[in-house]
Formats: structure tokens, C-alpha cells, sequence
């Protein structure tokens, strides 16, 4: 996959578009469609380099109570949901706890703070964080979920939009991977406010629609025989359908 073309960004640069609070449209598609599509948008979008290498990998874990209540609330339907997580970038070695709020006008915010890399309990920043800013506590929430994928960042050169680009993903729970290697998953981020996105817009032209997209939820689905997951299972199929492999459901 060729990415010469983009005029790249360093992240200092990124400042300008964080974008914290943002409304959020996703897509996902076999990997073949990407190289063309990239083509497509080069004169419109910077890309992130951090030392040299636009293609970052990521690792992050997702916690959740004993009842699963962040899962049943993104599985049943309900705004005001919350996501909490600690993001690692891998080749840098920074991680981040995260609390990701999606709200009932459509909105997703996110709030994050500095931690320790590779760290597996929590810290006493951490614990009030997440007491701080969620319905939650550290002492009733545990791990239940390991992503990684690598990811190139897209920022319109108009500095209202930032899109991320995510390959190589792969779930795992008890040492057990489930890869979804042909897929792509993009996610264009903006304040709501801005013109149509021209990735946005190259997309449509490929007849890839917007279609929601949770690696948390769909991870958890497919390695969690024990938990609900009616309203995934047709996602799941059409995942499936188009990288044409087959998630293996324990």
C-alpha cells in the first residue's frame, strides 16, 4: 500500500484538530478497496507520521463491570453510554486511560488522561478519573477485552476533520486471537460544523456506506459465548460476507 503521495504531518501539528468533542461517521470494507481510495483523497488530507512511520500500531484493553453493563448498554440500544479503556501507542510507549461518552444528541466525547505504560491494574490517578468522570469505579471494573491493529491518521487540510484508518485487527481474550485481517474500518471525526468530507465523499462514490462500527462490542461478541449479543450477530454475518472469512464464535 503506497501512502508516498500525502504531504505528511508531524503530531505537535495534530493540536489543531483534537476534536474531543465531535460527531463521528464509520465505515468498513475489504482491504483491497483501500490502496484506490487513498489515491483518490492525497490532495485533500495530510498524513501523521510520528519518527518516520505512518502506519502506528495500537494496543488497548477494555474494561467493563461483572454484569457487563457498558456492553448491554451499547448491545440494547441506549445513548449516554459509556466506554472506558487504556489506549497504548506501541511505538512510542505512551498510553492513555480513555472515557469515551456517547450522548443522546448523537454526540461522542471523550476525555482522557496520561498513564502508565503497560500497566495492568490501576492507579490512584486512574481510580479517581474514572470516578470523576463516569457512573463507575475502579473496583468493580476488570479486563475483558485486548484490541490491536495499526492505524494511518488522516487530517483535511482545512483542520476541521481527522479521519483514522484502521488495519491488522485482531481480538484476544485467555491468549485466544481472532484476526480480522481483510477488514478496514474508517472512522471520519469532525465538530459537526464543517463541509462534507471528501473521504466521506470518495466513499459514497464506491458505494461503501456509513455503518456503525464498535470493535469493542463486535471483539467482545465474538470472543464471549456467555453474553447477549442478538442485535450484533447480523453485523457479525456481514463482516464475515465481506472480508469472505469466517469469525470464529466460541
Amino acid at each position: 500500500m503506497d501512502t508516498t503521495f500525502f504531504t505528511p504531518i508531524q503530531l505537535k501539528e495534530m493540536d489543531k484538530v483534537k476534536l474531543m468533542n465531535r460527531t463521528d461517521q464509520k465505515y468498513w470494507f475489504h482491504i483491497d478497496s483501500l490502496s484506490e481510495l487513498l489515491q483518490e483523497i492525497q490532495q485533500e488530507y495530510f498524513l501523521l507520521h510520528i519518527k518516520g512511520n505512518n502506519q502506528l500500531p495500537y494496543t488497548t484493553s477494555y474494561f467493563d463491570t461483572a454484569n457487563n453493563n457498558m456492553f448491554a448498554a451499547h448491545h440494547n440500544g441506549k445513548l449516554n453510554r459509556y466506554k472506558i479503556r487504556r489506549r497504548t501507542y506501541v511505538d512510542s510507549q505512551i498510553s492513555f486511560m480513555e472515557i469515551k461518552f456517547k450522548s443522546n444528541k448523537g454526540r461522542t466525547i471523550k476525555k482522557r488522561i496520561p498513564t502508565t505504560f503497560c500497566n495492568n491494574g490501576f492507579t490512584g490517578t486512574e481510580e479517581q478519573f474514572i470516578s470523576n468522570q463516569s457512573p463507575f469505579s475502579t473496583c468493580e471494573l476488570h479486563k475483558v477485552l485486548v484490541n490491536r491493529f495499526s492505524r494511518l491518521t488522516l487530517v483535511n487540510k482545512n483542520f476541521k476533520e481527522r479521519c483514522t484508518i484502521d488495519l491488522d485487527i485482531e481480538f484476544e481474550v485467555n491468549k485466544q486471537i481472532i484476526p480480522l485481517d481483510r477488514l478496514v474500518i474508517v472512522e471520519i471525526k469532525s465538530d459537526g460544523r464543517s463541509n462534507v468530507s471528501p473521504l466521506a465523499k470518495a466513499l459514497q462514490n464506491k458505494r461503501i456506506k456509513s455503518s456503525g462500527f464498535s470493535k469493542y462490542c463486535v471483539g467482545r461478541s465474538v470472543t464471549d459465548p456467555f453474553l447477549k449479543r442478538n442485535a450484533f450477530k447480523a453485523k457479525i454475518r456481514r463482516i464475515e460476507k465481506v472480508t469472505q472469512t469466517s469469525i470464529h464464535l466460541i
